[in-house]
């Protein structure tokens, strides 16, 4: 029984937890039931509760019950507090104050003082608790009496008696035969017992000796209809309705007369009553978790509201910060791609052997013809202007795009112009006026006029194509001005050499710079979405821990647990795209890698290797081409965000509700019952809870017996109309 009470210490806990994440009203009804209910569970005592309306002689009951006046019937009804009688040695009364004084008193005479409504018949709100230790052998067994106030009276007693009830393992409703079940009475049965799952109810009638026999009969009849119509949860065999005429069975009680005392229905009363405790008291779990399953069922409702309240709240701030990450994303790559394309581009250019190949010729040509600064400046430099430009371009863009840090030119300059020594003019040859001469980078042409000057012009194209250098075995034999051609290709290769390597080492450095440039910083989330994280999750972690604590006691639950939210790595960081580089063909030439290393190693910068991407079967597409498709991207992206928004409400929510439907639906003998229960309210289907309450309650004004007692014919009519309304009610309220 420890351990038990144990494991009902840690579900009251955990409702008491799940009620202060709902941060309820201290006032309100579900937080006052938490703390009553939890109180409850952990209380060891069986307590056995009398209730009704003013003057149907509850305490009157309760004294016939003890032997003696333990309670004054002269405070009914006057009664404002709840008294608890509790076994004692003596008859002694325990007050307790709000402040925290306790008042000893032998006897109950105090109760004139701290258990009556004031001259405004208001409560008094200096009174925590009333009890009463009286030396009974029935409480000596840990059974306790609650004596609550009568109920129709204020509002502010019945909150406490609706209160008190949920306290009890048992409750005793005293009936007054003399106006027997009132609407009100009724709804209380509903919206007090029922509702709240305390179920194990006896009901008792009082004051039948005051009505005449053949009325004794009809009251008699209807007493079965009440107690038959409420579905109380008692031992087997046990009815839940007695008789029992209080006052008379007080006085036999006080003067000894047993056989009053049995006449009057009390001694079969308390004999039903104590076979009743002693089957229940061992298993009190099994009374009191039904109230507990109605409490945590509100909980749960009250949690999950407030969960998917916040979830929403929470998933519609990542939605939009995905998005505008997605497409920033989305940015960043498609600008490196173009700058990778245009620094490949550039990179090729730049290598050696595509220099030599498409300019060293003409450039020895021009250095020949003395016009070599006006080739550079209209050859060179315009071809090298442009690639520079193309590749500058998608930086300056990724600049307007994520404003990160402002790109500086991409600006390769040239080396110093090329110089040639002309070599001594031969014995044998006057071709050159003037051997030894030096021609230094404005061309050589103005000591070469004439036939000779054409000759070393004709020479440079010669010998490059016969490829100068396997030919140095033979440069004894060659002419004079193949000599001095030979002189202004090794220049013109020493030149781009020298524009080549100092073109990359800046490229590379380019290159470095970009990657501060192409990237955005993942901005820290708001602190506000931050709390809302963490309330989620405490929300969560207080759902969850009750319905662990539910499972550990049986109470099945319709809802499952929540999964653990990842969190959300709440720094700032940057994203920089890396997608695979562009192959060039520089990658593809072994001794153009071999310079590019070299060129590394004189500059002191790490070069890298990029493994490139599968042969695509078209060429690059040009800066012009990526910067039209990067504009048409943009569009089809917004066109593509307006479409999924368009497409939700009919996809995946739709899919959802399918599937919770399919899952929920009912056998077609429920549905038919539904529908009847329905028709018998005349209600129509699906209508609303509120709509249920308010066709019973008309239906009970109409078909009530009471308004029948003189028509035996309707009244039969009326029991069996009202035999339905109730199974009809019973049945929408639980579906």
């Amino acid at each position: 029984m420890e351990q038990q009470y144990e494991g009902y210490k840690d579900l009251a806990d955990s409702l008491k937890s799940a009620s202060a994440l709902l941060n309820l009203e201290r006032k309100s009804q579900l937080h006052q039931d938490i703390i009553t209910i939890c109180n409850h569970l952990v209380n060891p005592s069986f307590r056995i509760a009398v209730f009704g309306p003013f003057n149907h002689g509850k305490s009157t009951l309760l004294n016939a019950m003890l032997g003696n006046r333990t309670l004054p019937i002269d405070l009914i009804p006057t009664t404002g507090a709840a008294i608890t009688i509790k076994y004692g040695s003596e008859l002694q009364t325990r007050i307790m104050l709000v402040d925290g004084t306790e008042i000893y008193r032998s006897g109950t005479e105090v109760l004139q003082e701290f258990a009556i409504l004031d001259g405004n018949r208001q409560m008094r709100k200096d009174v925590a608790s009333v009890e009463i230790f009286c030396p009974h052998p029935f409480l000596e067994t840990g059974v306790e009496f609650l004596d609550l106030p009568g109920t129709n009276d204020r509002e502010e007693q019945d909150n406490l008696v609706r209160e008190q009830l949920l306290s009890a393992d048992l409750v005793i409703q005293l009936l007054d035969a003399r106006k027997l079940m009132t609407l009100g009475e009724r709804e209380n049965l509903r919206d007090w017992l029922l509702d709240r799952g305390i179920k194990t109810v006896i009901f008792v009638a009082n004051f039948i000796n005051l009505l005449e026999p053949d009325e004794q009969k009809q009251v008699q009849n209807r007493l079965v209809f009440v107690a038959e119509s409420f579905r109380a949860e008692l031992p087997p065999g046990f009815s839940n309705l007695y008789r029992v005429d209080a006052l008379p069975a007080l006085r036999a009680r006080l003067k000894g007369d047993v056989a009053a005392a049995n006449s009057s229905g009390l001694a079969a009363f308390e004999t039903a009553l104590q076979n009743i405790v002693e089957i229940l008291q061992p298993n009190r779990g099994s009374v009191r978790l039904p109230r507990v399953q109605a409490i945590a069922s509100q909980i749960q409702l009250s949690l999950k509201a407030k969960i998917d309240h916040i979830a929403i709240e929470i998933k519609s701030f990542d939605d939009k910060k995905n998005t505008k990450i997605e497409i920033k994303q989305k940015a960043a790559n498609l600008i490196y791609k173009g700058f990778a394309i245009s620094v490949g581009e550039l990179r090729d250019w730049l290598a050696l052997p595509n220099l030599l190949t498409k300019y060293q010729a003409e450039a020895a040509v021009a250095l020949a013809e003395n016009n070599f600064t006006s080739w550079q400046t209209n050859t060179l430099k315009k071809d090298l202007t442009q690639l520079q430009l193309a590749a500058g371009k998608w930086l300056d863009q990724a600049y307007e795009f994520f404003h990160e840090e402002r790109p500086q030119d991409l600006l390769i300059s040239f080396p110093s112009k090329p110089q040639v020594i002309l070599p001594s003019k031969s014995s044998n040859t006057d071709d050159l006026s003037e051997p030894g001469s030096i021609a230094v980078g404005g061309g050589i042409g103005w000591l070469l006029g004439g036939p000779v000057g054409a000759a070393v012009v004709g020479s440079i194209s010669y010998l490059l194509n016969k490829n100068i250098q396997n030919q140095d075995e033979q440069l004894a034999k060659e002419s004079y001005h193949q000599e001095v051609a030979k002189l202004c290709i090794t220049a013109i290769k020493d030149y781009l050499s020298r524009f080549s390597a100092q073109g990359l080492s800046i490229l590379i450095e380019y290159e470095q710079k970009a990657e501060k440039i192409i990237c955005f910083e993942l901005i820290q989330e708001p602190l506000e979405i931050t709390s809302k994280r963490e309330t989620l999750q405490q929300l969560q972690n207080g759902f969850n821990q009750l319905l662990q604590e539910l499972e550990k006691v049986k109470i099945i639950s319709n809802y499952q647990p929540y999964k653990e939210i990842p969190k959300s790595p709440n720094i700032n960081k940057k994203y920089s795209p890396q997608p695979e580089r562009v192959k060039t063909f520089s990658q593809k030439d072994p001794d153009i890698k071999q310079q590019r290393e070299n060129t590394a190693k004189n500059t002191g910068t790490r070069v890298k290797f990029v493994s490139p991407p599968p042969p695509k079967a078209s060429p690059s597409p040009r800066p012009e081409e990526l910067e039209a498709k990067f504009r048409d991207w943009e569009l089809s992206e917004e066109i593509a965000r307006m479409k999924a928004e368009m497409r939700m409400p009919g996809s995946q929510t739709g899919k959802q509700q399918n599937t919770t439907q399919s899952n929920k639906t009912p056998n077609q003998a429920q549905i038919d019952k539904i529908t009847h229960a329905y028709d018998i309210l005349g209600l129509q289907a699906n209508a609303s809870q509120a709509e249920i309450k308010q066709a019973y309650r008309t239906l009970v004004k109409k078909w009530h017996p009471d308004l029948f007692v003189n028509q035996p014919q309707l009244l039969k009519q009326a029991q069996e109309k009202m035999h339905l309304v109730n199974e009809a009610y019973t049945i929408l309220s639980e579906k």
